[in-house]
This record gives structure tokens, sequence and C-alpha cells, in this order.
């Protein structure tokens, strides 16, 4: 089974004392469009035995022959954890981001 991070801010506080904005659809795109090594799709293609297609916002890294997905779901981002590469990107991602990383 594969590990799923959330990159998030909902552990940050802002300087009064309020809670850090959510990341926005609209911050990810400019972010990603941004980096060479992704791109951004509104529906990710899964294949297998069978193929399975879901709607989101989902921005792809290119990494070697498979993409692998960072979603935009409410005010985050997710991402898994089942090629172990994405660990350093995903941590460039959410620096570059101001958030921080929790499993789920």
């Amino acid at each position: 089974m594969s590990q799923r991070y959330r990159i998030t801010r909902v552990m940050q506080e802002t300087a009064e004392g309020g809670s850090a904005p959510a990341i926005t659809l609209e911050e990810c795109r400019r972010y990603f469009a941004a980096q060479p090594d992704f791109m951004y799709t509104p529906v990710f293609t899964v294949k297998g035995e069978t193929t399975m297609s879901i709607e989101g916002d989902f921005f792809l890294w290119s990494f070697g022959d498979k993409p692998i997905p960072f979603r935009h779901y409410q005010g985050d981002l997710y991402v898994s954890g089942t090629n172990e590469a994405v660990i350093p990107r995903m941590m460039q991602v959410a620096s570059d981001l101001h958030a921080d990383i929790m499993e789920g």
C-alpha cells in the first residue's frame, strides 16, 4: 500500500494569530506553470488491467516514463509516495509554497 502525503498550510498561523491562507488553485496554476517538469490536466487517467479516469485538478510531474500526480483538492495538494523520487520534489514544492507536509 502506498503512502499519501498532503502539502498544506493548516498548521500555520499568520502574524496576527489567524489561520494561514489555503493553497489556492490559481496559486498552484501559477507555480506549476513556471516548473518545466509539470503540466496541468483536469483528468488523470490510470491504466492497468482496466482504465480509470479521475476528474480534478492535477499537476503531473514528469519523472521517467510515468507521470506522478499532485492533486489540488480543497486548499491542499495531495501526492502519493509510491515512488521514493517524489519525496525530494514534494519537499521542494512545499517549501516554495510556504507549506508543510503531513501524512494522509
